[in-house]
């Protein structure tokens, strides 16, 4: 099975999700952030922020609430067993916080192959603003498929 490159540039459909606090808190215990900030709301505000912020990597969970996490993998029509994640990386440009509403606009930037064939590559990006447009984030996900 060989990737269809014609889905190089592919958008799917913005979604938006609410960031709620509870979500952030049971996240912020769960990966271990010690940091008050990103579990209390009084020292949040005391730090200088107006709501408890998001904490690094939530937004892959956010990304994960789409209508349809899977979007992806049924376009191109991926094999289950043969899917790995290969890749996350965000870059920030501003704060996003608890209350907040946030879009999501993913795209596929590029599926190339590597080890003659026997390794695909998809790129997903995915530009994250939120309820007044201000640009919050990139996110950028490889998913590896294996053939053979």
């Amino acid at each position: 099975m060989t990737l269809d490159t014609r889905h190089i540039g592919h958008r799917f459909a913005p979604y938006s999700v609410g960031v709620e606090a509870g979500r952030l808190k049971f996240f912020a215990k769960a990966i271990g952030q010690t940091d008050p900030v990103y579990t209390d709301e009084a020292a949040a505000l005391a730090a200088g922020h107006p709501a408890l912020p998001v904490a690094p990597t939530f937004l892959f969970c956010l990304e994960m609430d789409g209508n349809n996490p899977f979007t992806v993998r049924e376009l191109l029509d991926l094999p289950v067993p043969k899917v790995l994640h290969g890749e996350q990386r965000f870059a920030y440009h501003a704060m996003a916080y608890a209350g907040d509403t946030l879009t999501f606009a993913q795209h596929i930037a590029d599926i190339y192959a590597k080890k003659g064939g026997l390794l695909e590559f998809v790129v997903r990006e995915t530009r994250v603003t939120n309820q007044h447009g201000q640009h919050i984030a990139d996110l950028h996900g490889i998913t590896v498929v294996r053939h053979g």
